[in-house]
């Protein structure tokens, strides 16, 4: 039990150290994200399109690749799976960035998912970490229950507000995530100071 706590302490200060130490970076992080949130709410239409054409690129790159690398290797197992699977993400990248008003509803319905996931590993990782960042683990707990809700509020209002939610729930994950790693930042530079390693 105490190798347990030990290492938990370990696992703690050498995260204080880190944001100590690149708290810049944190800060720079956490501002552009509140930066690309604010825009996002203001245009939810526009980012829900931004966000649409963006994944059909993703899936476009990565069927491309998926197709290079199976007719460059020889004797790849399920060789015919695998270059379905890369060929129609090839075909769905090219319709979402050629037609992405068509594909909000289903794509609004995959990263409401993403944003469940992401809101419940920020809310146990903010647990996690409250001992070893006590300023800044309650705003990752709020950006957590934020993505929550909010992913909530957007499958109940489906399918109606598909055309604009898209971006509105990327625009406030964004601004709450920002907001989070911005405190950490301010808290990462307090213990910089305190150590004297500005």
């Amino acid at each position: 039990m105490s190798v347990t706590g030990s290492s938990l302490s370990d696992m703690q200060r050498a995260v204080r150290k880190a944001i100590g130490l690149h708290w810049r970076i944190f800060l720079f992080h956490g501002v552009a994200l509140i930066v690309l949130g604010v825009l996002a709410v203001v245009s939810p239409v526009l980012a829900t399109i931004a966000v649409e054409i963006f994944i059909g690129w993703l899936l476009v790159i990565g069927g491309v690749v998926g197709l290079v690398a199976m007719f460059s290797a020889h004797d790849v197992p399920a060789f015919l799976w695998n270059l379905l699977t890369a060929a129609l993400s090839v075909v769905v990248g090219a319709l979402l960035i050629c037609k992405p008003v068509t594909g909000v509803i289903s794509l609004t319905i995959a990263l409401t998912a993403f944003f469940v996931v992401e809101g419940l590993f920020q809310t146990v990782t903010s647990i996690a970490y409250r001992g070893s960042m006590p300023g800044a683990w309650g705003w990752m707990l709020a950006s957590g229950l934020a993505d929550l809700v909010l992913a909530g509020l957007i499958i109940w209002g489906l399918p109606f507000s598909a055309a604009w939610v898209l971006g509105l729930l990327a625009g406030v994950n964004l601004l709450t995530s920002g907001v989070a790693i911005t405190m950490m930042a301010f808290e990462g530079r307090d213990l910089s100071k305190s150590i004297g390693a500005v």
